[in-house]
């Protein structure tokens, strides 16, 4: 089950059960997963993997952003197996700073743990896209 680490702004989650609609995130410096996902149903959908860098990775998001119009976000951050945290803790943080900041919305970290080896052993096509689902679906039945 997913720890739900934090969320910007920390008030969010008064409004969670209004929220019905979320964007998720598999961070990446090359690669980032995305998922989009309905409270109701407690389920998550694969888009594209953003492989664009700089500026070109906002625009991406920022499309995606308005193509699906979430109530928040979610960004998972992974985590050595014991729990401490490593560089791309770090990063995936910042990323998640970074989603608030530019868009406004509430943005919720979660622990991704073992995503990626989950979504290899299921056999998905594109880990990142399946990593950002199962970070979505973690949290939808988590919180909500």
């Amino acid at each position: 089950m997913a720890d739900i680490v934090q969320s910007h702004p920390p008030t969010a989650t008064e409004h969670l059960a209004q929220w019905t609609q979320f964007l998720a995130f598999d961070f990446g410096e090359k690669r980032t997963g995305v998922a989009v996902g309905n409270r109701l149903t407690q389920t998550a959908t694969p888009q594209p993997t953003v492989t664009a860098a700089g500026d070109g990775k906002w625009l991406s998001i920022g499309t995606l952003i308005k193509e699906w119009q979430p109530h928040a976000l979610v960004v998972g951050v992974p985590f050595h197996p014991d729990g401490a945290a490593h560089d791309n803790t770090a990063r995936a943080q910042k990323f998640a700073r970074q989603l608030h900041g530019r868009y406004g919305l509430p943005v919720f970290e979660v622990d991704e743990r073992y995503t990626t080896t989950e979504a290899h052993a299921l056999g998905a096509k594109d880990a990142d896209a399946a990593s950002a689902c199962l970070i979505l679906e973690q949290f939808l039945r988590s919180v909500l």
